[in-house]
């Protein structure tokens, strides 16, 4: 069946058909779902626990151990990590890589059973474990509301109606606010005051516990109906709570108001706090429904934030930390215009080469099957990112090559006197199968990070979904549209003459008489190519190794870390400063802060810091982000010069899948002081570098602890307990909760405290007056307690997968991870580690081996289907063995240009090296098909293949030039720029040596004779 034939016989047909999937495909592109970087599932959930008044080391023991022990327990688990600090335990479930969002909901379903079978088996005053499996959520919008003098709840009731107005929004899924303060009752008293009145903060929290209940009066009969008693009593106001009487157990009673102070407030410390632009404000996160479009939803929030416009109290701003919708525009913008720069280059160079009318048949031809890919992308969930958009680009120069063979072959035959109309179908004939197993083979080149299932691979998916639809398309186009618009716009040469030599120019005549002289010298040109390739592979070994590169997004990061156990506020007074002086700085427009915890995640990249007082991370926006290369040094610098006590370093955003700490060692092993030790000793080794940055632990320093120790036998006299010691303490500094107080729909804890005053010095400890049950009076806490000694112990403690494990973080100051880690790496493996200890490299290392492990394991599969599919091809393993000895060729022009252009050999390079192959085994099986057509035709076979050569000289060269030239635009993208130079080189040096190579070792391995 010849395809050619069907549309050229139904040509109406066949023209309709094409404007139909021209402009369908048009329409479905400006429709599609657009995002600035391809989805991929964060596999992570969180488990949080707390149990106030535990020390780090009894949280792990008594919460951590027995959760984690449950976790376990998931067949579908990878790994748990878990964060045990002071009161409170963190856990980190990871699932395995198989498991994508459409799974992982039934997952979490079997995580939160498996938590909440376990609860009851955790000890007393620990929370109900919540499973928080939103973690990998992304915000689309996050922007920040301040209100310059603005009272708090003002401000936070504006948020609460804008909230309500946006979640009407089409598109919008979830809005989360950040930075939040919670409202209390706070019931302050005196402790002096109450000694002299007999009373103890007990007999307070009693009564107001009692009062805060929901209580049930039960139901009553009247008549024929039942009525609900409800007995009054409780607290509606403010007032309510002073007028609350409160009796000594005996004959008096007091007023609250006359033993303490009520009052209605905002919960201190606070746990986070966020700001833009040196304004405290709300943080408000806006999220894209599932499978939306994130550049609708956010016009649509934005167009209805100018509705609401009117109604926005003067002094309320926004300021936008990021908006997704304009950052996707510009991206998607910037890259369609990288597409149609590379179609204009590619069709230009087809009108030089090929003329006029057969340059634009071939362009017409590209930008259909481009449309066309559209059509069969979207409903595969495809969305226009930076890697569906930029394979297109890489593909351009493949998707014109079967259109090339085609329109040469008609050509060709054109000039030997043959009409289109007769040459268009017999060329077709002569090409459709042998050019679907190239195209085919290409494909499979990209197969192997379709298949991976890792986090890079979904990453990089769309790469291949991309390649996979638009090869097969653009065969497709070629064997059924090309031929007809070759019949229809082709013209026969001005001199017809069936006779005239089509290979006679100048060209093919230099190419014909280079190519037989290296055949005659065929050992002498074997030797000489092996020579270029061993020094190629030496020339490698000088190649910088890296990963993913870093964004260009105008923005970067600076974390402030003061010493563990830093009160927030400290954190805070810090920030300010810090605020001040970055916005001093050139090329700095807005600067957010985000103080106790990262913020939420508005790029799937990101990686909020969990809680803790001591941290404060600050997002920087600049005018231009080729700024930050000198600018984040600067600031990293000064900074850490005028806080020496604070670890401050600068990170910018990273594309593909983002690590936190590029270089990380971890130890793991049951002993916390022998791990601190080791960990000194690789914090040496990292320091010793000069290129290391932001050494640290994520066990951080250890922290004071005041210890009460108790006088057992007057504790006994006195009847006071260990509890009631601790609860005392509790009440007098930090407060205890003792009920909720409802307002309309507000819970509000009541917290019972001492005064300001008394909270203000810790040397008030000895001072403490506690009740005794047996003296029935309140005494002072110095008569059982013999002394408070201040200790220093761990304040965090790390587990992953049920070992204690500390890692050491450090980043390189320039250059690449993968160079600092090869200084690195040798000096901290020859460290001894006890028996029973461990160490495991993490990082960009860990990462990139679990992508490359990935693709090891498809890789083979692949490229073994593509040896076959070449064997089936030519039945014969001698042919099949001459075009993959062209493949290791490409090393030769790969390495040239990423030494020349000073470019790392990261992930991306890989998978460019990969499709490379697929665009070598292409062009070398058409060369190998034409010299069988030859031999079939009768020719010796040493005329036959320098023949072959000079026939499949253009469409080859072409084919390479086209691909090459394609990718100069993706030069200039920070993401492709490896894998650009690696296919322009490799491409361009193998093509040259493949025409020449090639026929060499046919020669060779078929001992064609020279005479």
């Amino acid at each position: 069946m010849n395809l050619a034939c069907i549309a050229i016989k139904n040509r109406i047909v066949t023209l309709v058909l094409t404007v139909v999937m021209l402009v369908a495909g048009l329409m479905v592109f400006s429709s599609m779902s657009r995002l600035e970087d391809p989805e991929f599932t964060i596999k992570d959930a969180l488990i949080v626990t707390s149990y106030p008044g535990a020390s780090a080391e009894e949280v792990e023991q008594e919460v951590t151990e027995l959760l984690e022990k449950t976790v376990q327990q998931l067949g579908e688990l990878d790994k748990v990590v878990s964060k045990s600090e002071q009161g409170l335990s963190t856990i980190t479930v990871t699932i395995k890589e198989q498991y994508n969002k459409e799974t992982l909901p039934q997952v979490w379903n079997k995580l939160r059973q498996k938590v909440s079978d376990v609860q009851p088996y955790l000890p007393p005053g620990a929370s109900t474990p919540l499973v928080m499996d939103d973690y990998g959520d992304v915000y689309s919008i996050f922007m920040v509301v301040t209100g310059d003098g603005y009272e708090y709840h003002e401000l936070k009731r504006y948020v609460d109606k804008l909230q309500q107005q946006l979640l009407q929004v089409k598109g919008v899924g979830k809005i989360t606010t950040f930075g939040e303060r919670l409202e209390a009752i706070y019931i302050e008293f005196n402790r002096d005051r109450l000694a002299q009145l007999g009373l103890s903060p007990d007999m307070i929290t009693q009564q107001l516990s009692s009062k805060g209940l929901v209580v049930d009066g039960g139901r009553a009969k009247l008549g024929a109906a039942y009525v609900n008693v409800a007995p009054t009593g409780g607290f509606d106001s403010v007032a309510d709570f002073e007028s609350l009487l409160i009796s000594d157990g005996a004959e008096k009673q007091f007023y609250l108001r006359d033993i303490a102070s009520v009052k209605r407030g905002y919960s201190d410390p606070q746990s986070a706090i966020i700001r833009f632009d040196g304004k405290s404000g709300i943080g408000l996160g806006v999220s894209t429904v599932s499978g939306g479009n994130v550049v609708d939803m956010g016009e649509a929030v934005l167009n209805r934030l100018a509705e609401l416009e009117d109604a926005r109290p003067i002094g309320i701003e926004f300021g936008y930390v990021s908006l997704q919708s304009e950052a996707v525009t510009e991206a998607i913008s910037g890259f369609v215009i990288s597409l149609v720069e590379a179609v204009v280059i590619v069709i230009a160079v087809l009108l030089l080469f090929m003329g006029m009318r057969a340059g634009m048949l071939i362009g017409f031809v590209l930008i259909l099957t481009i449309a066309g890919s559209f059509i069969f992308l979207e409903p595969m969930g495809v969305a226009l990112e930076r890697i569906s958009l930029g394979a297109l680009i890489i593909a351009l120069g493949m998707l014109v090559d079967n259109a090339i063979v085609v329109v040469d072959g008609v050509l060709i035959r054109m000039q030997k006197g043959e009409s289109a109309r007769n040459a268009a179908p017999k060329v077709v004939s002569q090409s459709a199968w042998p050019l679907l197993a190239p195209t085919l083979i290409a494909i499979l080149a990209f197969a192997a990070i379709g298949t991976s299932n890792d986090a890079t691979g979904e990453y990089c998916r769309s790469l291949f979904q991309v390649v996979m639809v638009s090869l097969l398309l653009s065969w497709v186009t070629a064997v059924t549209v090309t031929p007809l618009l070759c019949v229809l716009f082709l013209k026969p040469p001005v001199q017809n003459d069936a006779h005239r030599d089509p290979y006679g120019g100048a060209f093919y005549s230099g190419y014909r008489a280079f190519l037989t002289l290296c055949i005659r010298h065929r050992y002498l040109s074997s030797a000489s190519v092996t020579v270029i390739f061993a020094l190629s592979l030496w020339g490698f070994s000088f190649v910088e190794q890296s990963f993913f590169p870093s964004s260009t997004r105008p923005q970067f990061m600076v974390d402030m870390w003061l010493p563990q156990g830093t009160h927030i506020d400290k954190t805070h007074e810090n920030t300010k400063e810090i605020e001040r002086y970055l916005k001093q700085q050139t090329h700095v427009t807005h600067v957010t802060s985000t103080i106790g915890e990262g913020g939420l995640r508005f790029l799937l990249t990101y990686q909020p810091q969990l809680s803790n007082s001591s941290y404060a991370q600050f997002l920087v926006s600049v005018d231009d982000y080729t700024a930050l290369s000198e600018l984040m040094p600067q600031v990293e610098q000064q900074l850490s010069q005028r806080y020496p006590d604070a670890l401050i370093y600068t990170a910018p955003f990273e594309l593909g899948t983002g690590t936190v700490g590029k270089i990380q060692a971890r130890l793991s092993g049951e002993d916390i002081g022998q791990l601190r030790k080791s960990a000194q000793e690789v914090i040496a080794i990292f320091n010793e570098d000069s290129n290391t940055k932001a050494v640290r632990t994520d066990w951080r320093q250890k922290v004071k602890v005041v210890k009460a120790i108790l006088s057992e036998e007057q504790a006994n006299l006195n009847g006071i307990s260990r509890a009631m010691v601790a609860q005392t303490i509790r009440e007098s500094f930090e407060g205890v909760t003792t009920g909720v107080f409802r307002d309309q729909n507000l819970l509000l804890p009541i917290i019972v405290r001492a005064d300001e005053q008394f909270q203000a010095d810790i040397s008030n400890l000895e001072n403490i007056q506690i009740w005794s049950p047996i003296a029935q009076k309140m005494i002072p806490l110095r008569q059982v307690v013999e002394s408070f000694q201040t200790e220093f112990e761990d304040g965090i403690i790390y587990r992953r997968n049920r070992a204690r494990t500390i890692t050491i973080f450090a980043d390189p100051t320039e250059g690449t991870a993968n160079e600092l880690l090869a200084r690195l790496r040798p000096k901290v493996e020859a460290l001894t580690l006890p028996k029973g200890y461990t160490l495991e490299w993490g990082g960009e290392f860990e990462d990139a081996s679990k992508a490359e492990e990935g693709l090891s394991k498809t890789i083979p599969v692949f490229i073994l289907a593509m040896i076959l599919l070449t064997i089936i091809m030519f039945n014969s393993l001698k042919q099949t063995l001459v075009i993959w000895l062209c493949v290791p060729l490409a090393v030769i022009g790969v390495t040239a240009g990423l030494l020349a252009t000073n470019q790392p050999f990261g992930f991306m390079a890989l998978l460019g090296f990969l499709s490379l192959i697929g665009m070598l085994i292409k062009n070398a099986i058409v060369l190998v098909e034409e010299i069988n057509l030859e031999q079939g035709e009768g020719k010796p076979l040493l005329p036959a293949i320098i023949d072959s050569g000079v026939s499949r000289l253009r469409p080859v060269a072409m084919a390479a030039l086209t691909t090459a030239l394609g990718m100069i635009p993706l030069i200039f993208d920070a993401f492709f720029v490896s894998m650009a130079i690696t296919i322009i080189g490799g491409l361009v040096f193998a093509t040259i040596l493949t025409m020449v190579v090639l026929p060499i070792l046919y020669a060779l391995i078929f001992k064609a004779q020279s005479n």
